[in-house]
């Protein structure tokens, strides 16, 4: 299966936005904001948590909360603050605030079935 990746613009206020280009996750809960990007949108941390990773080993980062807009949709959710080297990740949390999930076939973000039940 190939890469998924989508830009998205994030904010932490009206004044403060970035476009972010993201690798879509689907296996990731939270979704990462790399360091440069938190750093200028002022971003503070509210927590820290530990995370295991694909290998199985464990990290611990810190995180908050941001807006995120994607096709005219618009969304606060957790974020990880990423370190120096992290990347760009949206993961399903911040998928799912925005109403959406991967299509795998086509490669593309779609409109969530929406269940009320």
């Amino acid at each position: 299966m190939g890469l998924v990746r989508v830009d998205v613009e994030v904010s932490a206020n009206d004044a403060a936005r970035a476009d972010v280009e993201f690798l879509v996750d689907s296996g990731a809960v939270y979704s990462v904001l790399p360091w440069r990007v938190w750093r200028a949108l002022k971003l503070k941390p509210t927590r820290a948590l530990k995370f295991s990773l694909a290998d199985g080993t464990s990290v611990r980062r810190r995180v908050s909360e941001c807006r995120f807009k994607y096709a005219g949709i618009e969304a606060s959710s957790p974020v990880i603050l990423g370190e120096r080297k992290d990347e760009a990740l949206l993961g399903t949390v911040t998928l799912e605030t925005l109403g959406l999930v991967l299509n795998p076939f086509e490669r593309t973000l779609k409109p969530m079935r929406m269940l009320l039940a």
